[in-house]
């Protein structure tokens, strides 16, 4: 058997280790479209002509925002607008790039004035999908203050802990989670200001939307170098405690457009939404820069929690090109129907954020007649490898390599995670003969029974396949034998949840069998009712394994 490799990116270049495994291809649906790419010809022309030059002075606000509103004014771009978002209530916000330019200017006189902050003082952000959160983070560029995003799941105690963490000397959040801050705020000696968006006011909290009727849109961009810090994200902790990872205004402000211009595809005509969590950073990735980089119009329903139904009828009604979304979501999706539905603008799906099943990727095509191009990237990173417009997609591959760029992350931390100009992402993975990259699972993840390496990941897909399985995941389990032995906890569709069980682990078994290497098949089923996941939606492999290795 081959060794499997750790899937790496060289800074500045773009290299990865390769290993020939023959992959396999699916045969696309009878009603799948063909959209060819709008700002490059094919891959190999994308990789060859892409160059990136990273000046000493950048700032996304004034080089990017302000110069889209420049267009905008001459009557250079459509009459897209740069900003729509919708809360399912009827109630409606647009705002082209002036719009967006005016207001984001009176939120950061805000930040300098009322809240007295400085260039690199670090602001905490945790906002629903409001118009908010949008000003917030352009705001923080015009400031040079450092914004730190985080979603509105996290609990007092995740709150206290990336105050302290962060040294973070303002927090924005809303009246929900007022409280919880209030509840920890002696406990972070940074923290002097609090805004709040509410319509009602609270004692020791600035009225976000008060304030911003009196601001003045007068306000002078800070002059940031390229490699100056601008925000920084916590990741999701799928593997251990949420580490802080630090990017520049270059990082992502720039290193971003190869997402913008390559994988999503976007030009100024297009309406893009992204569904992603405002805490995470792909919302930075897909609601921020790599849309605007491109004069793309953001799209954003408020949501507070995914339900397909309003996702179709969102797709049906609004004229959004391009829809990123999480597997998770994708798998929630297909599980519904939707003959009623026609997605009449739609051109252009994606996913990141975990891998995505080969099987949902499949039924998606068939009731839509759209491949989902699936990205590959961390907090850490831009896009690492994709699947772009004009490629031949292997349904489960990553892709292809894109071009990769520098990034700056806890110095400690990154220092063990680079090999000379190397990045190594702690994901494993191969290369196949027609240079298409396969994820297998985190580092950790890999299960050695009797001498095989068994990545969850094919067997979570072949497990999906099967009509009983809603959900899956696949951890090592201990075997006196064998060492170690595959392990299956599986959440079953709702029409089999009456079925006798037994039978069913039987039935299962025998059909990852001739779906994937029979050795790979898992050996111990269990069936629950919901797979751990962090609140990003991931699933958390590591607590399932922890409590089967407890046991012993």
């Amino acid at each position: 058997m081959l060794p499997l490799v750790t899937l790496k990116t060289l800074l500045r270049a773009k290299c990865f280790w390769r290993l020939a495994i023959p992959g396999s291809v699916r045969e696309l649906h009878k009603d799948y479209r063909i959209v060819p790419p709008q700002n490059f010809s094919n891959y190999e022309s994308m990789k060859q002509e892409f160059k990136l030059e990273t000046p000493e002075y950048f700032n996304f606000a004034k080089d990017i925002l302000d110069q889209w509103t420049n267009m905008e004014k001459a009557g250079k771009r459509p009459s897209n607008p740069a900003f729509w978002w919708i809360n399912g209530n009827g109630e409606e916000v647009r705002w082209s790039f002036e719009e967006l330019g005016s207001l984001s200017r009176k939120f950061a006189n805000i930040l300098t004035e009322a809240c007295a902050l400085k260039r690199g003082d670090r602001v905490i952000v945790i906002l629903p999908r409001i118009p908010e959160w949008w000003l917030a983070n352009v705001a923080c560029l015009r400031t040079g203050t450092v914004l730190i995003p985080g979603t509105t799941q996290l609990t007092q105690r995740d709150i206290l802990y990336r105050l302290q963490s962060s040294k973070a000397k303002c927090i924005i959040t809303d009246e929900v989670l007022a409280p919880a801050v209030d509840a920890v705020a002696s406990k972070c000696e940074n923290l002097h200001s609090k805004l709040i968006v509410s319509q009602k006011p609270k004692d020791g909290w600035g009225n976000l939307k008060e304030m911003m009727k009196q601001a003045s849109d007068n306000h002078t961009c800070v002059k940031t170098k390229h490699d100056e810090m601008m925000a920084i994200y916590f990741t999701s902790g799928t593997s251990g405690t949420p580490k802080m990872t630090g990017h520049t205004h270059s990082s992502f402000g720039l290193g971003l457009s190869v997402n913008g211009r390559f994988w999503l595809d976007l030009t100024p005509s297009d309406v893009i939404w992204n569904t992603s969590d405002t805490g995470w950073a792909k919302s930075a990735w897909s609601s921020i820069f790599s849309p605007w980089i491109q004069g793309a119009c953001v799209f954003a329903h408020y949501l507070p929690r995914f339900e397909p139904t309003s996702i179709f009828q969102t797709l049906s009604e609004f004229p959004i090109t391009v829809f990123c979304s999480a597997p998770t979501a994708y798998r929630m999706l297909i599980q519904n129907d939707m003959t009623s539905y026609k997605f009449k603008s739609l051109k252009h799906c994606v996913s990141a954020g975990e891998p995505i099943n080969p099987e949902v990727t499949e039924q998606w095509r068939n009731q839509t007649g759209l491949d989902i191009y699936e990205g590959y990237g961390q907090t850490e990173t831009v896009l690492i490898c994709g699947n772009f417009k004009g490629m031949k997609i292997k349904s489960g591959s990553m892709g292809k390599p894109s071009p990769a760029f520098d990034v700056k992350d806890n110095p400690t931390k990154t220092v063990s995670t680079l090999r000379g100009n190397f990045y190594i992402t702690g994901d494993r993975g191969y290369m196949d003969e027609d240079g298409y990259f396969w994820f297998v699972a985190r580092s950790d993840d890999i299960i050695l029974s009797s001498g095989y390496r068994i990545g969850p990941f094919e067997v979570e897909s072949a497990l999906i396949e099967h009509p009983a399985v809603a959900e899956a995941a696949v951890v090592s389990s201990p075997d006196p034998i064998r060492g170690e032995v595959v392990k299956a906890f599986i959440v079953l569709s709702h029409d089999y949840k009456s079925h006798d069980q037994e039978q069913l682990k039987k039935e299962i078994q025998e059909h990852v069998k001739k779906i994937t290497a029979p050795y790979k098949y898992p050996r111990k089923v269990e069936f629950i009712q919901e797979l751990p996941k962090t609140i990003s939606g991931k699933i958390k492999r590591n607590e399932l394994r922890k409590k089967e290795w407890e046991m012993i």
